[in-house]
This record gives structure tokens, C-alpha cells and sequence, in this order.
């Protein structure tokens, strides 16, 4: 049987202050990006989809800077 070969590719960015690393990869004509998972970790997320891989990954950075970011306490 012949191996798949799988085009990841990887980012690392920091948004509002934490670290994220990103991947990256073809699925069908589109492009998902996802966090990454880590040893222990989980991925449960949605998935973001893009004609690019730069496409999908933009999409997913947007929402976690949306979603995590530093709120100013109330008074």
C-alpha cells in the first residue's frame, strides 16, 4: 500500500499575548487550519476553512483574537 503524503503547513503566532501554533492543510481544493494539538491537549475547536492556507489561518487568528481578548474589568 502507498503512502499519503499530507502538505501541513505550520505557524506559530502570539494573539493578545498567547502563544498559538497553527496547522494548516489541503482538504480536497480548500485549506483548514486548526490549533495545532500538544502532547495532553486538546483540539476541540472548529475547524477554518480558505481557498489559501494563508486564507485559513487568517480566518481562525481572527476569531481567536476576537474571542481572547483582554476585556477591561468593569468598575
Amino acid at each position: 500500500m502507498a503512502a499519503i503524503a499530507v502538505n501541513v503547513q505550520r505557524f506559530a503566532e502570539t494573539i493578545n499575548g498567547r502563544e498559538y501554533r497553527i496547522e494548516v492543510l489541503a482538504v480536497g481544493k480548500e485549506w483548514r487550519a486548526q490549533i495545532a494539538r500538544v502532547p495532553g491537549g486538546s483540539r476541540a475547536m472548529m475547524p477554518f476553512y480558505g481557498h489559501t492556507p494563508d486564507e485559513a489561518r487568517a480566518q481562525l487568528s481572527r476569531w481567536l483574537t476576537l474571542n481572547h481578548a483582554r476585556s477591561t474589568p468593569q468598575v
